[in-house]
């Protein structure tokens, strides 16, 4: 084995989903962060484990071509920015790869691989951001977690996020210290504010802030804050309280209250308004997210007289991209603001062949499987954790012509495609896209059919 601190010379030739460079030293693979595919360095080993190690930069002998400067102070720190020290299109093609070994090797499917559709824009994209709040040296602060921790690393300007974030957040920051009010610590499960989570329309500007509290307080040392933020900031079009009094890492709490203006906000997503709730899941890169869903309608190439049923359809919005295109729409969500959101949608845009369904995805579709519910294309965006292996049957049993899968996670994706390919249906085509520019993340959509034409 390798010796912990001990200095090595390597040749960086993979990258990892998370960022990590990959070089062999003595035929084992160490893991080195903050490096690109072709450099050469001195690795430092800093843990050895069975199989492999980790390793950092002791010193860059050869560059990469692939480096570039980063301009965030901070990404070393927050870790949410895994590539910002190479360029875009090195980022892609690392990105293309993740997706294609996924499916190749933990999936055993060899689908054919559409081109890759990177971002337009890399920086600004966000139209959501959800910011810790801690205490540092006796006053509040804000940003984001470092890696692997609980630790805020303050941030002041995020280049993913809109500028007016920032705004915002130093505007809040202000207020707080300005009248001490207590800031959580979930150490001791102290203190009060917990989140601040804030929400920005693509199209409309339109922007919703969310205050995430321990425990409700007086509205009177909330009253000035909420006034001083619409006085600044006129496009906030509601300012939100949620109360989450557990003791957990989940953010949002059940309980609600609205402080100024409406629970929703109103933003367009493929030519259709969509209304969304704080809690109501809606793609953070509105651009990219609507040349995704043009591909999934693609691959899905519904006829006029299909049944179409979106599985995890939160506010709506692939299902209603699509809605024009089929006879009948079907979308189930778990989320009840998601599922109240989507119906309004559906009126707000005057389509009248939908309807919306709340509760478990598999447990939904198999009441509707019941009924004779026989949908010939089903769309199912699931979590990062991929569909559970009931929904999966239930999928399959329902027989459609088509499943479109809309995934986050490759890996996940490749395995639930996988166990469907040994339910008799074929992975066809594959598309990435990055939703994600700067990070580790990136997202797929997947046609797979039981006719493999």
């Amino acid at each position: 084995m390798l010796e912990k601190n001990k200095v090595y010379r390597s040749e960086i030739t993979d990258i990892t989903s998370e960022g990590n460079g990959v070089c062999k030293i003595d035929n084992i693979a160490v893991f080195v962060p903050d490096t690109a595919c072709g450099d050469v360095l001195d690795v430092k080993i800093v843990k050895v484990l069975k199989n492999f190690c980790y390793g950092i930069v002791d010193k860059i002998i050869t560059p990469s071509p692939d480096r570039t400067e980063n301009e965030c102070p901070v990404y070393k720190k927050c870790g949410g920015c895994v590539f910002r020290h190479i360029s875009y299109e090195a980022e892609c093609r690392i990105k293309n790869d993740i997706i294609r070994n996924a499916f190749r090797r933990i999936g055993g499917l060899d689908p054919v691989f559409d081109d890759f559709t990177g971002a337009d824009d890399i920086s600004r994209y966000r139209n959501k951001a959800q910011y810790p709040l801690a205490v540092q040296d006796g006053k509040a602060v804000c940003g984001f977690y470092a890696p692997r921790s609980h630790r805020v690393i303050p941030v002041e300007d995020c280049p993913l996020q809109p500028e007016v974030f920032s705004d915002i957040i130093k505007c809040c920051l202000e207020y707080i210290n300005e009248n001490k009010l207590p800031v959580y610590n979930e150490n001791d499960h102290s203190g009060v504010f917990r989140h601040i989570y804030i929400r920005k329309g693509n199209y409309s500007g339109s922007i919703m802030v969310c205050f995430v509290l321990k425990k409700e307080i007086p509205q009177k040392l909330l009253t000035p804050l909420k006034d001083m933020l619409c006085r600044r900031f006129p496009d906030i079009c509601s300012i939100i309280i949620n109360i989450n009094p557990d003791n957990t890492n989940v953010i949002l709490g059940k309980k609600w209250k609205t402080l100024y203006g409406k629970f929703e906000m109103t933003d367009t997503m493929c030519g259709n308004k969509i209304q969304i709730s704080p809690p109501s899941f809606y793609q953070v890169n509105t651009v990219q997210a609507e040349k995704l869903y043009r591909k999934a309608l693609e691959y899905a190439a519904p006829k006029p007289d299909d049944t179409l049923a979106d599985l995890y359809c939160g506010a709506g919005t692939i299902g209603l991209s699509m809605a024009e295109n089929v006879s009948h729409l079907i979308g189930i969500e778990i989320v009840p603001e998601a599922v109240e959101n989507a119906r309004i949608n559906a009126g707000e845009n005057n389509i009248l062949n939908a309807e919306f369904f709340c509760g478990d995805a598999g447990k939904i579709f198999a009441k509707l499987r019941s009924e004779k519910c026989s949908p010939d294309i089903i769309v199912v965006d699931p979590p990062r954790k991929g569909c559970s292996q009931d929904t999966l049957d239930l999928i399959a049993d329902a027989a459609p012509e088509k499943i479109i899968m809309i995934s986050c996670n490759p890996a996940t994706a490749a395995r639930d495609a996988q166990y469907l390919d040994s339910k008799g249906f074929h992975a066809v085509r594959v598309a990435g896209f990055d939703l994600f520019p700067r990070t580790g993340h990136v997202e797929c959509v997947v046609l797979m059919s039981r006719n493999e034409s």
